[in-house]
């Protein structure tokens, strides 16, 4: 279905927020695997990273920093593959200095949020996933005001098992419902620990909370990944998680969950 009125998101078919109430629950990690889970479905997909004081997905997919070229209709987007079949845009494309604190006002950042959603050539897209800093934060209510302009399917929620965790995503729950974003669904990260001798998974932290959090709140439990050296060092060295440990448990948990949201995407 092409949006006529769209401008540049004209051809894109879905866009997904991936929001998290705190740092530091796998959000960036999450939002890279699922880009990747989607493309082995044999979905085209994009990523959006406007987690402007910590854009690390360009380091994920070992992209580097490479020049960000214009077009007519806009900056064009830096495919990770020959077939053009994930596309990136990341505010760390943009800086000079890869150590330079982005130290801006309010302002300054909702204005280049403007611009990232509107100004990118995107072409044909299966699934936009935009990855957001953590909280509910300006940068947030500036990426639903110019995405609603155009349209947007949903959020997806990452949490880890902790009530600490799931506290803060109630919060963006709540953040959702007041601004009318739909909650595709929750996401449990680090949920137990899986050994890399014997495979067996230990719940280092606590398990399910993010399960309880989906029941008390009617969400949708979209599932678990666990805590994986596997997953860890694949997104240290960016390389390809999904292509390289097609055995694993936690392939299993991501294509699972990718499947999941791409149904409750077509349901909609």
């Amino acid at each position: 279905m092409e949006h006529s009125n769209d401008g540049n998101l004209a051809q894109v078919q879905h866009v997904v927020l991936v929001l998290s109430g705190k740092g530091g629950v796998g959000k960036s990690t999450i939002t890279t695997e699922l880009a990747l889970a989607l493309r082995n479905a044999g979905k085209k997909v994009g990523i959006l990273d406007v987690d402007l004081c910590g854009p690390s997905i360009p380091r994920m997919l070992s992209v580097g920093r490479p020049d960000v070229h214009q077009c007519d209709s806009g900056w064009v987007p830096v495919y990770t593959d020959a077939k053009k079949s994930l596309a990136l845009m990341s505010i760390g494309f943009l800086m000079e200095d890869p150590d330079e604190a982005v130290v801006w006002r309010g302002p300054k950042k909702t204005a280049l949020i403007g611009q990232f959603v509107s100004d990118v050539a995107w072409g044909e897209l299966d699934v936009l996933l935009v990855d957001t800093p953590p909280g509910t934060s300006d940068e947030h209510l500036a990426v639903l005001e110019n995405l609603k302009k155009h349209r947007v399917d949903g959020a997806v929620l990452v949490t880890t098992p902790q009530a600490v965790s799931t506290g803060d995503v109630r919060r963006e729950i709540t953040f959702c419902k007041k601004t009318g974003v739909r909650i595709l669904g929750i996401i449990e990260n680090m949920s137990g620990f899986v050994c890399p001798h014997c495979s067996e998974c230990s719940n280092i932290f606590s398990k399910g909370g993010g399960e309880e959090l989906a029941k008390l709140t009617g969400s949708e439990f979209l599932g678990s990944v666990p805590l994986d050296p596997l997953l860890s060092a694949s997104i240290e060295e960016g390389k390809d998680f999904v292509q390289s440990f097609p055995n694993s448990a936690t392939f299993s948990a991501l294509t699972s969950i990718s499947q999941t949201l791409l149904s409750s995407l077509q349901a909609a």
